[in-house]
C-alpha cells in the first residue's frame, strides 16, 4: 500500500471503524489529548459537525484524489453536505491566499519553510459545521444537532472525543459471553459488532412503528447502517424526515408487519403498546406465519406475555427487547438493549442491534424477562434521579453552592456522565426531554406494583414515585426526568 504524507493542514477522508468515509482536515489536538501508541495516526476534524478523532494513517485518504470515489458511495444528506462545507471552505482559503499573496510572498523571502497551518482560523468554524444555522438543521435533519457528544475514552489504543453526524462513533463493542451456572436465568451479552467494527446490514425487511425520543434515534441509525426500513407513526408527519432519508411509509400497522420480515414497535406505555397490536389496522391483522415482531417499548411483563400470545397464535414470532437509554444515546446508538423470547428473531436482528445499540443482552426463559429487568434499571435510575434532585434543593435551602455540590459530587464515587448531565441541566434551568419525566414515572410505578405481585417491599422507589407524581401535578410530565427537582421547589 502507498505510503500517505500528511501535514497539518490537509484536507483528507478519514474512516473509523464501521462507517463509511468522511470528509475532514488534519488539525493539531489539544495539548490536554496525546497522542495514541502504537500505529501512526492523525488528528482529524471533520466537516458538517464539530468533531474530532484520532485516525489510523491506513484509514485515511487525500481529499482531491479520491473525491469523485467516495461522492459515488455515499449519497446521504448529511454527507453532501459535509462536502458542500469542504468546498466552502476551499472558496474561503482561496480568496485568502489570492489577497494576502503579495504580502506573503515579501514576508517569505530570505525565510526558511513556513510551518504548516496549525489548526482551522477562528473564521473557518462555519465551513465545519456544514455553514448551516440550528433552525436549517432542524427543518431538515431528524436529529436537529448533527453533533455527538461521547464522554472521552480510549478505543483500541486511540483517544477520542466525539463522533461525526454520520453517527461515526467509536467502535467500543467487542464480543463477549456470560454464563450464570447458577439460578434459572442465564444471561449472554451478545457484542453488537464484531472485532472490526463493520456492519453488514440484514437482507431482511425491517418496519418500525413510533418515531419519539427513542424511536427516531433508532431508525436514523437503521438507515445510516444500510437497512431496508419502513415506518409509521400515529403523528404521520414525523414520517416525513426519515423519508426524505430514505426510508419507505407505512399508511397502517398491519400494512407495515405484512410489508416486512421483522417490524420493531417502541410506543410510550402499555395501553400504546396494547392498542398498536389489538387496534384497528393493528399488527395483528398484518401477521403471517414467519413474520417477526420485536417489542421495544419499556412495558409491564403482563402485557409482554399478552403480547407473545396473540402474535404466536397467528404464526408469528416474537422478542421483546426494551431499551435502556435516552434520546441522546438513541441518537448515538448506543442504547443498552435487553431482550428475550424467541431466540432465533434475537440472532435475526442482530445487524439491527448492532446499528442501535452498543450491547445487546438475551435473558433466557419466558418472555417478560427482559421487561422485568427493564423495569428494576428503570426503578433504580428515577429512584437515584429524585435523589440527586433533593439533594441539590437541600443544599440552597441551608445556603451551601449548588455547583459547588455538584463539583464535589463529580469527583467522588457517584461521578458520572448522567449526574454530571441531569445536575448542569438542572442548575441551567434546562429540562429539555431527553427522557420524559412521565415515562420514568411510569416505570416506577410499574416496578412498585410488580414488587407487590411478588410480596417484594420496595420503599425507595415507592417514595421517588410521590415526588415524580407531585412534578407531574406542577405540570412537568413533558419536561425531562431531572424536572423532578421542581416538585421540591414549589
Amino acid at each position: 500500500m502507498a505510503t500517505v504524507h500528511l501535514r497539518i493542514g490537509d484536507l483528507v477522508w478519514g474512516k473509523l471503524g464501521r462507517y463509511p468515509p468522511w470528509p475532514g482536515k488534519v488539525v493539531s489536538p489539544p495539548k490536554d489529548l496525546k497522542k495514541p501508541r502504537g500505529k501512526k495516526c492523525f488528528f482529524v476534524k471533520f466537516f458538517g459537525t464539530e468533531d474530532h478523532a484520532w485516525i489510523k494513517v491506513e484509514q485515511l485518504k487525500p481529499y482531491h484524489p479520491h473525491k469523485e470515489e467516495m461522492i459515488k458511495i455515499n449519497k446521504g444528506k448529511r454527507f453532501q453536505q459535509a462536502v458542500d462545507a469542504v468546498e466552502e471552505y476551499l472558496k474561503k482559503a482561496k480568496g485568502k491566499d489570492q489577497t494576502h499573496s503579495d504580502d506573503k510572498s515579501k514576508s517569505d523571502k530570505g525565510r526558511k519553510a513556513a510551518k504548516p497551518m496549525k489548526i482551522i482560523e477562528e473564521d473557518d468554524e462555519d465551513a465545519f459545521k456544514g455553514g448551516s444555522s440550528d433552525k436549517e438543521q432542524t427543518d431538515s435533519d431528524p436529529e436537529p444537532s448533527s453533533v455527538r457528544r461521547l464522554v472521552a475514552g480510549t478505543v483500541s489504543g486511540f483517544k477520542w472525543e466525539s463522533s461525526p453526524a454520520s453517527s461515526m462513533e467509536p467502535i467500543t463493542k467487542r464480543l463477549k459471553i456470560i454464563e450464570e451456572d447458577t439460578g434459572s436465568t442465564s444471561i449472554q451479552a451478545a457484542d453488537s459488532t464484531a472485532i472490526n467494527g463493520s456492519i453488514t446490514p440484514t437482507d431482511k425487511r425491517i418496519g418500525f412503528l413510533g418515531l419519539g425520543l427513542m424511536g427516531s434515534g433508532v431508525v436514523s441509525n437503521l438507515l445510516k447502517m444500510g437497512h431496508v426500513v419502513t415506518v409509521w407513526n400515529r403523528t404521520a408527519e414525523k414520517c416525513d424526515l426519515f423519508i426524505q432519508e430514505g426510508a419507505r411509509l407505512g399508511r397502517t400497522p398491519a400494512e407495515v408487519v405484512s410489508m416486512c420480515d421483522i417490524t420493531f414497535s417502541c410506543v410510550s406505555d402499555p395501553k400504546a403498546a396494547r392498542d398498536l397490536v389489538l387496534g384497528p389496522s393493528g399488527v395483528l391483522q398484518g401477521i403471517r406465519p414467519g413474520k417477526c415482531y420485536v417489542e421495544m417499548s419499556t412495558v409491564d411483563p403482563e402485557t409482554i406475555t399478552e403480547l407473545a400470545q396473540v402474535i404466536t397464535s397467528r404464526g408469528g414470532r416474537f422478542l421483546e427487547a426494551p431499551v435502556s437509554g435516552s434520546q441522546q444515546l438513541s441518537n448515538d446508538g448506543m442504547l443498552v438493549i435487553v431482550a428475550a423470547g424467541d431466540r432465533s428473531v434475537y440472532e435475526d436482528c442482530s445487524s439491527c442491534f448492532q446499528a442501535m445499540g452498543k450491547t445487546s443482552f438475551f435473558i433466557a426463559g419466558e418472555a417478560g424477562n427482559a421487561a422485568r429487568m427493564m423495569l428494576i434499571l428503570n426503578m433504580v435510575q428515577g429512584s437515584f434521579m429524585a435523589t440527586i434532585a433533593e439533594g441539590l434543593t437541600l443544599a440552597q435551602a441551608t445556603g451551601q453552592s449548588q455547583q459547588t455540590f455538584l463539583d464535589i459530587l463529580c469527583q467522588g464515587q457517584m461521578a458520572s456522565t448522567f449526574v454530571d448531565q441531569k445536575c448542569q441541566n438542572i442548575l441551567q434551568g434546562n429540562f429539555k426531554p431527553d427522557y420524559y419525566l412521565k415515562h420514568i414515572q411510569k416505570d416506577l410505578r410499574l416496578a412498585i406494583s410488580m414488587g407487590d405481585s411478588v410480596n417484594h417491599p420496595t420503599p425507595m422507589a415507592a417514595a421517588a414515585n410521590e415526588v415524580y407524581k407531585r412534578a407531574k401535578a406542577l405540570d412537568q410530565s413533558d419536561n425531562d426526568m431531572s424536572a423532578v427537582y421542581r416538585a421540591y421547589i414549589h
